[in-house]
């Protein structure tokens, strides 16, 4: 599905909030092809300073490496749109914040920037809890800029809600919004 609603990322958020807190976890985003729209999503609903720590933007390689600690090594190697960047994107979310739990993304939203390898779409997320385990996904997400946007925030905040639930984190880039 393309088209994602704002009532359904605010939705989401709202259930990721209401995960979060039973968890007495705060989260901290660090991301890229989304702008701090996961950030600005979450801080939309009422009370979540309770369980927001803040937010990184981090669009630059640059930027994630001096903020992030992201090495230029991984960088080079992989590419900013990687598994390996946005693991380590998690981890430096968590090491430079009081937070329990961070989501990464890295993606490419297009219009323009797509490769064979890495279309337009391409988008890899990441969540890592606090002395525990990181867990990575790759998607490929259609439609436009905004859209690829849109279902980037939204899987993001379902990761956060599925990981605080004990869920299993896995999806399809046809996974079900509603």
């Amino acid at each position: 599905m393309t088209q994602i609603t704002a009532k359904q990322l605010i939705d989401q958020a709202a259930e990721a909030g209401y995960a979060l807190q039973k968890k007495k976890w705060r989260i901290v985003t660090a991301e890229s092809c989304t702008g701090g729209g996961i950030a600005q999503t979450i801080t939309a609903i009422p009370g979540s300073s309770s369980w927001c720590d803040g937010g990184f933007i981090t669009y630059s390689n640059a930027m994630k490496h001096k903020v992030l600690g992201v090495s230029h090594h991984l960088l080079n190697e992989y590419g900013a749109v990687s598994e390996s960047v946005v693991l380590a994107m998690a981890k430096g979310g968590i090491d430079c914040s009081d937070a329990d739990i961070c989501v990464s993304v890295s993606g490419i939203a297009g219009p323009g920037g797509g490769s064979e390898s890495k279309p337009v779409g391409t988008v890899w997320m990441a969540w890592g809890l606090r002395n525990s385990s990181f867990y990575s996904q790759h998607f490929c997400f259609p439609g436009d800029r905004e859209q690829v946007r849109q279902q980037s925030i939204y899987a993001a905040l379902r990761g956060i809600e599925a990981l605080c639930s004990g869920e299993k984190l896995c999806f399809n880039s046809d996974f079900n919004v509603s």
